[in-house]
C-alpha cells in the first residue's frame, strides 16, 4: 500500500483556524509543519520507487514522520485547551 501525503488540514479538518494561527504565530509549529511536508514527499517517493532507499532509511523516515505527527498533535491539543 502506498503512502498518500496528507496536509495537516486534511488530518485536522475541524481545526483549520487553529492550524492557520499556529502556522502564523508558532515558530516550532512552523518548523514541524515544514519538516512533515518534506517527510511526506520522501515517504511517497520511496513508496513509489522514485527513491530506491534501503529498508533502514525507509523505516527511519517513517519513524521520524510519525514522531513529528505526535509532536504536532501535542501542540494542537495544548492550543485547544
Amino acid at each position: 500500500m502506498s503512502h498518500i501525503p496528507q496536509s495537516l488540514h486534511e488530518i485536522y479538518p475541524a481545526d483549520a483556524a487553529l492550524l492557520r494561527s499556529l502556522k502564523a504565530d508558532d515558530a516550532r509549529f512552523q518548523q514541524l509543519a515544514t519538516r512533515l511536508e518534506e517527510l511526506d514527499e520522501a515517504v511517497h517517493a520511496i513508496d513509489e520507487g522514485a527513491d530506491p532507499a534501503s529498508d533502514e532509511r525507509a523505516e527511519a523516515t517513517s519513524r521520524e514522520r510519525l514522531a513529528i505527527l505526535d509532536e504536532i498533535a501535542t501542540i494542537i491539543a495544548a492550543a485547544r485547551g
